[in-house]
């Protein structure tokens, strides 16, 4: 897979490689479906999104990550593959995605509802903050939308005084679920 570039910045910063790995595993893309991104930001989930999926939409609700967005998706070539919409999720969202990726917090619980109502096939939420991953994991539960909460953290090694030390990424807890209450344990 081509490595995903990203010369233009956003504030909030990209998704890390290391998560969109994992990401990338529990979204399981294949040619025919539609992935929607809420908060695209850099649009680095976009771009990766865009080599697997068959149809990309990506959210965001401001302008300017919207234009980084845009920047980035045409530094790796994928311009045309990514219907880019500014709008404030869930408006702006496709009422037919088979995966959808909150890649933040704001408005999670109306993104959630979103995702029973049109039937979304994966959903998947990353979140760097405790409490916030308490209270959406209680909302993937109320709407019976939660198969497994996952968290992790990323190290990277460094020279330090001749001898290898690690230096720590903010954890991420990644809540995945279904709305269509076909996942079965190990098919993501």
């Amino acid at each position: 897979m081509a490595q995903t570039r990203l010369p233009h910045d956003a504030k909030a910063g990209p998704t890390k490689s290391e998560v969109r790995a994992v990401l990338r595993d529990k979204l399981a893309l294949g040619p025919d479906d539609h992935f929607a991104e809420v908060g695209s930001c850099t649009g680095a989930v976009t771009a990766d999104a865009a080599r697997y999926a068959g149809r990309v939409t990506a959210v965001e609700r401001k302008r300017e990550r919207v234009e980084t967005t845009r920047q980035n998706l045409a530094a790796n070539d994928l311009a045309d593959a990514v219907d880019v919409r500014h709008a404030e999720a869930p408006e702006g969202l496709p009422d037919d995605a088979d995966a959808l990726f909150l890649g933040g917090s704001r408005n999670y619980e109306a993104v959630l509802d979103y995702a029973v109502e049109t039937g979304v096939e994966t959903v998947v939420m990353n979140v760097s903050r405790l409490e916030v991953a308490g209270a959406a994991t209680e909302a993937f539960r109320d709407r019976d939308l939660l198969d497994e909460v996952v968290q992790f953290q990323v190290s990277h090694g460094y020279e330090l005084a001749g001898a290898t030390s690690f230096d720590s990424q903010n954890p991420v807890y990644m809540l995945v679920g279904s709305a269509t209450g076909n996942d079965a344990e190990g098919d993501r």
